[in-house]
């Protein structure tokens, strides 16, 4: 072998510490660029040359090193449970946020809730009960029954503006969706060339893992990788994105609550019906959306809004029937006290008493100034099937299933956390590797320099001084 071939071997030295400590540069300079996986270059050991004739005696030397790629610190496996971890974590998420906000629209325990309303409304009667006739807590009564009846107003209100919001919400997670299927769709066709032509599509990479991961966190997407280079991203085992080609999703059905058909996810490019997602933030929400069913076990905010009709109708029903079967101070028989639209109770529930007149206080056979009917109507709130066990029926529902979503979104947010830790500790990048690699490759391209120096000093006494012994 050539003693020249020793600077070629200190060559590729210098050069794979150069590339070396450039890969660690460029860690060092991602440490915070979100969704960066750690590089590595990699190298490989270059043989000897053959050795061939009659007087070959040894095995030559090696001739150096050779780069051989940089390589993307990922691991698929670790990939894919994040992406499906973060699927769940969004999902319960999205549904404890939901019931949280709705349980707010309660507002319970406190005085602004329906149910201590309730209690100062039949307390009322008992007082109109001791001074039938009266101006002064006839007024107040209607004053409190005013109030009842605009806090199951405002609540089915609020309700109805949660679930539009939500509604809102679904159409720009859809888009979100469509925006990333595309970019993902881009990105293959990139990132196939590159691979094609011998580059390193790393970056590439690090850009469509991070779209991955945003579509399987709306979606539950999952994820399928090709033998060059490009992904396919799965919806319910059905391709959102296949190669260099995107399809996109788009929102269905009602854009109220009290309206059909339910609010669904479909293609785009076809007619067959809903998309099956089961997780993801999109499911989490279709979930909230869902209508009211017989059985009850629709959307929460559909059930809930039907739950507020059902007291309206309770407390309106009951109070009217008690005023038909007594008589005001006048001698007549009492009419109506709630105004109540079957169709939509609990927006159409209102106060139609103005005074003590329209007041039912006496039984049918009593006289003028007995009380007796409206003391009979403050113990209404205590029936069975009424509007008070109605509504802490329904408090008591929002609630529980309010604790338990709220366990759910901390638990799969554990799990989700657990994934992503997972998967840095493998991709992430560590100041103290990358500070190690610096030196380690710096003092290995000081060494090279080194060997390159001794080889040149052999050859010049080769050259410039071989013959001069004895001169």
């Amino acid at each position: 072998m050539s003693t020249f071939s020793g600077l070629n071997t200190a060559m590729t030295g210098l050069n794979a510490a150069r590339l070396a400590m450039e890969t660690a540069g460029n860690n060092l300079a991602n440490i915070g660029t979100r969704g960066y996986t750690r590089q590595r270059a990699d190298f490989v050991s270059v043989g000897s040359v053959t050795q061939t004739g009659l007087l070959t005696s040894r095995n030559g030397v090696g001739q150096g090193v050779g780069f051989s790629g940089i390589a993307r610190l990922s691991d698929s496996h670790l990939d894919a449970r994040v992406r499906g971890t973060l699927a769940i974590a969004s999902h319960s998420d999205i549904r404890a946020d939901g019931l949280s906000n709705l349980e707010d629209i309660l507002r319970e325990p406190g005085e602004n809730g329906l149910s201590a309303l309730l209690n100062d409304f039949w307390a009322g009667w008992e007082d109109v009960a001791g001074d039938p006739g009266k101006a002064a807590p006839a007024a107040v009564l209607i004053e409190r029954a005013k109030a009842a009846a605009s806090r199951i107003s405002l609540s089915h209100s609020e309700m109805a503006a949660q679930w539009n919001s939500h509604r809102t919400g679904l159409e720009t997670m859809a888009t979100d969706v469509n925006s990333a299927a595309n970019a993902i769709a881009e990105l293959n066709g990139q990132i196939r060339s590159v691979i094609a032509s011998g580059g390193s599509p790393n970056a590439l990479i690090d850009q469509r893992s991070l779209l991955a991961e945003q579509v399987s966190e709306l979606t539950g997407a999952t994820v399928r990788e090709a033998p060059d280079g490009t992904i396919d991203v799965l919806i319910s085992g059905n391709a959102l994105v296949s190669g260099t080609t995107a399809r996109t999703i788009k929102v269905t059905g009602s854009l109220s609550m009290n309206s059909l058909p339910a609010p669904t996810i479909e293609w785009t490019h076809s007619n067959a019906g809903a998309i099956g997602a089961q997780t993801g933030r999109i499911a989490g929400a279709l979930s909230l959306l869902a209508p009211a069913d017989a059985a009850g076990t629709g959307g929460v905010l559909a059930e809930s809004a039907k739950a507020l009709d059902a007291i309206a109708l309770a407390l309106a029903t009951t109070v009217n029937t008690a005023q038909a079967n007594g008589k005001t101070v006048d001698g007549v028989q009492g009419s109506d006290f709630f105004f109540i639209d079957t169709n939509n109770p609990a927006l159409s529930l209102k106060v139609l008493a103005i005074g003590a007149s329209d007041l039912a206080t006496g039984s049918a056979t009593g006289g003028p100034l007995d009380g007796s009917n409206a003391s009979a109507i403050s113990q209404l709130g205590k029936l069975k099937d009424g509007a008070d066990s109605k509504w802490s029926e329904l408090v008591i529902r929002i609630g529980v299933a309010t604790k338990f979503e709220a366990q759910q979104a901390v638990s799969t947010a554990v799990a989700a956390s657990t994934a992503v830790n997972a998967q840095l500790s493998v991709s992430a990048v560590s100041l103290d590797e990358e500070n190690v690699a610096l030196l380690t490759h710096q003092h290995a391209f000081q060494g090279a320099a080194r060997v390159m120096t001794a080889v040149d000093e052999m050859l010049d006494t080769l050259i410039n001084r071989t013959g001069l012994v004895g001169r």
